[in-house]
């Protein structure tokens, strides 16, 4: 059977649900090159953008490079760019046909085209995501030596590449935007960027650290993979072929740093957030989201749930979920202008959202790396206030349960720990071990005493 390509050629066969903006595409010039062209790209910061054109910016068309694989150039270069976005919601699916990619650079293949595209004049902000492998730091958060080096595949090659290049030819700073799921990562990206021209050019390092910017920023959005059935369902909606398809939820949020070396897209008008400080916001979706997230997960799958909608459907979940955003939570989070309350009620919207099923066996891995920033600190927090934290409490019971005695199959980098922590301790000492002045994670985050026998005692309704 031969398939038509979704396409320039092909775009006006779309049926009329299919929501598009009506900029001119050919007459937008490159304002954004984004490193890192995958999918939650393109159902994420893409999206904002071709909303904004749509709503009159203009000349912030994006070119994508890929620091490795050819696929995304493969899938969308057939296309023109072009491809749609599918959200999933309960009720009914809506789709967008996404126009603001218009080129896409597989740099390994075309490191001059990915740098000029890096040096164009038309070019004023770089928005990254690459993964958090992607910024090479080590187990004490520098960068490897190896991530430094000239001839390596990495976003410091290429972003100190074209501090060098602007500087010589004339051309103004970039805002570099980095929108991976890092703590600080503005910062972090600031700190190998300078790291690399320390290295390659220390007076091209004194013009970027006066000049060029990097703003925090926040992001959040579930994009799952697409999958072979998602492509066969999007073409039976569409009527076209479309490679690129991406599915997504309802929900995006991004909160940026306002802090630009240069003119930046009305991103705002798609629902972005510009904030003098993201740490807030950052706070809320660790403790908040995350935090409900990894309750669900351990909480959930404990009472012998699958997935996030099963295990928020269950009262006595959710209860305890809820409980632990609004009043454990929300109250140690610092004053930003959020609505905190209004934020644990579209969580739970998302989280009872079926269309999208999100496995709980996922979301509970690695867990020793997660219970630190989203239930310790919150633990932690309340604690100094005077205040309990039954809720969170029992999420950490859940979890000890989980990764000891019921032996569960969960990832985690320190499982060999934890499992011979169990063996010597049992279930009376298996607290202090870990979290008690001395204890494997209290390194880090401990708990105190008070707290550690809760967690004590409300492990007995998770083992018997």
């Amino acid at each position: 059977m031969t398939r038509t390509r979704l396409s320039r050629a092909t775009m006006d066969a779309l049926p009329a649900d299919v929501a598009r903006g009506q900029y001119d595409r050919a007459a937008q010039r490159r304002g954004i090159v984004h490193l890192g062209i995958g999918a939650f790209h393109r159902a994420h910061q893409a999206v904002y953008t071709d909303l904004a054109m749509d709503a009159g910016d203009r000349d912030w068309a994006i070119t994508g490079i890929s620091l490795r694989s050819t696929q995304v150039r493969d899938q969308l270069a057939p296309q023109d760019g072009l491809y749609t976005v599918a959200v999933r919601q309960p009720e009914a699916d809506t789709i967008r046909l996404i126009g603001a990619v218009t080129d896409v650079i597989v740099a390994p293949a075309d490191p001059a085209r990915a740098s000029a595209a890096l040096a164009d004049p038309d070019t004023k902000i770089v928005t990254i995501t690459v993964t958090e492998k992607g910024y090479g730091r080590g187990p004490g958060g520098a960068v490897d030596a190896a991530a430094l080096a000239p001839d390596a595949q990495t976003l410091y090659r290429y972003l100190g590449q074209a501090v060098i290049d602007r500087h010589d030819a004339g051309l103004g700073p970039l805002t570099l935007i980095s929108c991976d799921n890092l703590s600080h990562n503005g910062a972090l990206l600031r700190a190998g960027l300078s790291a690399y021209l320390d290295l390659r050019s220390p007076r091209h390092r004194r013009w970027f650290d006066e000049n060029w910017t990097c703003p925090a920023t926040m992001v959040d959005r579930i994009v799952p993979a697409t999958t072979p059935g998602d492509l066969d369902a999007t073409e039976a909606r569409i009527g076209l072929r479309d490679e690129a398809a991406v599915v997504t939820e309802p929900y995006r949020q991004w909160v940026i740093e306002d802090r630009f070396a240069g003119p930046r897209p009305r991103w705002d008008i798609a629902g972005a957030q510009f904030v003098a400080d993201v740490q807030p916001f950052e706070t809320a979706k660790l403790r908040m989201l995350n935090g409900a997230h990894s309750a669900l997960a351990y909480i959930g799958l404990a009472k012998g749930h699958q997935f996030v909608h099963e295990a928020v459907a269950d009262p006595a979940i959710r209860a305890l979920v809820e409980q632990l955003m609004r009043d454990e939570a929300a109250p140690g989070i610092a004053d930003s202008g959020q609505d905190l309350g209004r934020y644990a009620d579209l969580m739970l919207t998302r989280f009872a959202n079926a269309s999208l099923p999100h496995r709980l066996s996922q979301i509970a891995t690695d867990g020793s790396q997660k219970i630190g920033p989203r239930w310790l600190e919150s633990i932690a927090a309340n604690r100094q206030q005077g205040r309990d934290s039954p809720a969170t409490l029992t999420a950490l019971a859940a979890w000890l349960a989980l990764a000891g005695v019921q032996r569960t199959a969960l990832a985690d980098p320190m499982a060999d720990a934890i499992t011979a922590a169990w063996d010597r301790h049992g279930a009376d000492g298996i607290t202090d071990a870990l979290f008690a002045p001395g204890g494997l994670i209290s390194a880090h985050r401990g708990i105190d005493s008070v707290d550690r026998t809760s967690v004590r005692d409300r492990l007995r309704q998770f083992i018997g």
